[in-house]
Formats: C-alpha cells, sequence, structure tokens
C-alpha cells in the first residue's frame, strides 16, 4: 500500500509540473504576479540557460559575473513580477531587462567595448559572411571574429547577438533596444559588411587566388 500511496504522489508531482510546462511565458508570469511558485521555477527553468549565455557573451566572457547577472535578473522577475504587463511578449521583456542590465555595467566601468558577441553560423541563411567553417581551422577563426567583434560597439554586438544567437525577429529586436526596425537593419548590415571584409581571409576563395 505504501508503494501505491509513492507512485501516486509522484505521479501528482510530474502532472503539476506538466501542468506549467505547458503554460506560456505569459501565462506564466500571470501566475507568478498570483503567487504561484512552481510558475517562477518552470520559467526559470525555460530561460536561465539562455540568458546565462546572453550574460556571457555580452560581458567578456566572464562566467562568474554572468551568473551573478542571471540571479540579479531573476531576483528583478520575483520581487516586481507586476512589472511585466501580460499583454507584451515575455521573450522580448527579458531581453530589454537584460540589455538594460549590460548597459548599465557597461557605464559603471565606463568600458564601452567590453561586451563580446559570437555568431551562431549557419550555412544557407542568407548572410554574406564567407561560407567557410569546414575550409579553416575553428579556432584560429574564432580568435579572429572575437577580435573584430571586440572593435564594434555595444549596441551593434547586442544587435547581431539577438539576432543570429536568440534568432529575434527585427520588430523583437527594436522594441528591446527601443529603436526603428530601420535602425536595426542598419546595424545587422553594418555588422555584417564589417565581419566579411575581416574574415575574408579565411574565405577558400580568397586563399585560391593567392
Amino acid at each position: 500500500m505504501e508503494a501505491i500511496g509513492v507512485e501516486s504522489n509522484e505521479s501528482s508531482i510530474q502532472t503539476r509540473v506538466s501542468k506549467y510546462e505547458l503554460l506560456t511565458d505569459e501565462e506564466l508570469m500571470g501566475q507568478i504576479v498570483a503567487g504561484v511558485t512552481a510558475a517562477f521555477d518552470a520559467l526559470y527553468d525555460r530561460y536561465s540557460e539562455r540568458m546565462l549565455y546572453y550574460f556571457y557573451r555580452m560581458l567578456g566572457r566572464d562566467e562568474k559575473q554572468a551568473q551573478d547577472f542571471l540571479q540579479d535578473l531573476f531576483i528583478k522577475i520575483v520581487e516586481k513580477p507586476e512589472a511585466f504587463d501580460v499583454k507584451r511578449k515575455f521573450s522580448t521583456w527579458i531581453y530589454t531587462l537584460a540589455g538594460n542590465m549590460c548597459k548599465n555595467e557597461y557605464r559603471r566601468l565606463e568600458v564601452r567595448r567590453n561586451g563580446a558577441v559570437i555568431i551562431k553560423r549557419r550555412n544557407g541563411n542568407g548572410s554574406s559572411l564567407p561560407r567557410i567553417e569546414s575550409e579553416m581551422d575553428n579556432e584560429e577563426f574564432e580568435k579572429h571574429l572575437w577580435a573584430t567583434l571586440d572593435t564594434l560597439d555595444e549596441t551593434k554586438k547586442s544587435t547581431f547577438l539577438l539576432r543570429h544567437q536568440e534568432h529575434c525577429s527585427i520588430k523583437e529586436i527594436s522594441e528591446i533596444m527601443d529603436v526603428s526596425e530601420g535602425t536595426v537593419k542598419s546595424r545587422l548590415f553594418y555588422t555584417t559588411k564589417k565581419l566579411a571584409e575581416k574574415l575574408s581571409i579565411y574565405d577558400p576563395k580568397n586563399k585560391a587566388n593567392e
């Protein structure tokens, strides 16, 4: 009988977890406002890894600082969940919070070039970047990629990360960064062009002409 009781309890827990996993981000925030701890746990599980990676890339690949910022981000959410407008898209809101935290850190340190971004390179995505992954030493490419990205200002790096790593739409990025869609497109064009120029030495076509 005890075993049956344990199984019943485990089944109840799994049902409860599944219930919140099926809710949208916005519905979870509504539950968090109502004080439901399990909803916060579900939202944390859903976003903690990607937000940690975002902070890690934006804060100079400092893992400890990224962890601290991640904790602060979710503390902000749990302390004032009512600040979120449930009619808005949660992913846009959380990246706005995270982006503002990074901007405040840049101002505090008075270092505009303290962040860093990495492209999720994908063949066939229409980018003007050279399709060179299979033709080069990845470690060497990464080194030059970081160096090039570090010459860009925070806004261009953040825009590029949101687009190519987080796969945000142009409209979503414009809302996150509070700029026009035209400005987002301009920043992406400039950054892509800059990277293509600086990394062209890895293009097999260029190597063949040497």
